[in-house]
């Protein structure tokens, strides 16, 4: 983990019934991780618990959606997103993200827990991977990662506003 992985171009895929399941502490951290995950993205048991989840992120992978994901898991709620993740030797599949906070009885968030399932082809290479390339594209512009990845939040936040719909009502309408 500690040498800079890079992307492959090639594309992994899994089976329409299986399910990648990951669970993380509040700060990122993978408490557990299926076999299905450890499968596709190539590490051991060992290798994941106790390391970010970002151990995945692929580069194609827009920050600003993991802002507005980060944004909306540590305020309760649940979100939905496309997600590009990357393998330990530098290949990628795509994902379907379902995340959602753990609750204690209190009410109080303790943990985060993600199912993926494969994605919609169609989307993915009608809506996702071009408005993603977009988000990257300005993402790159900056020489700040910090201004980019506003910057392209600011954008994913304009096309919202110009489909006049919430962010849930836009996934869902793909």
């Amino acid at each position: 983990m500690g040498a800079k992985i890079l992307p492959t171009g090639v594309e992994l895929y899994f089976d329409r019934n299986e399910i990648i399941v990951s669970k993380t502490d509040l700060k990122g951290h993978l408490t557990y991780a299926n076999q299905v995950f450890l499968r596709l993205a190539g590490y051991t048991e060992e290798e994941v618990l106790g390391a970010q989840h970002n151990i995945v992120r692929h580069p194609d992978m827009p920050r600003c959606v993991f802002k507005l994901l980060w944004d909306t898991i540590q305020a309760g709620d649940e979100i939905f997103a496309y997600v590009v993740n990357m393998a330990k030797n530098g290949d990628h599949y795509w994902v379907f993200a379902h995340v959602t906070p753990t609750f204690n009885s209190d009410g109080v968030v303790t943990s985060y827990h993600s199912n993926r399932r494969v994605p919609d082809t169609k989307i993915l290479n009608e809506v996702i991977k071009p408005l993603y390339k977009q988000l990257i594209d300005i993402e790159n512009s900056c020489s700040n990662k910090i201004d980019g990845m506003e910057k392209s939040f600011q954008a994913v936040l304009d096309i919202l506003e110009e489909k006049e719909m919430s962010y849930d009502e836009f996934i869902f309408s793909l």
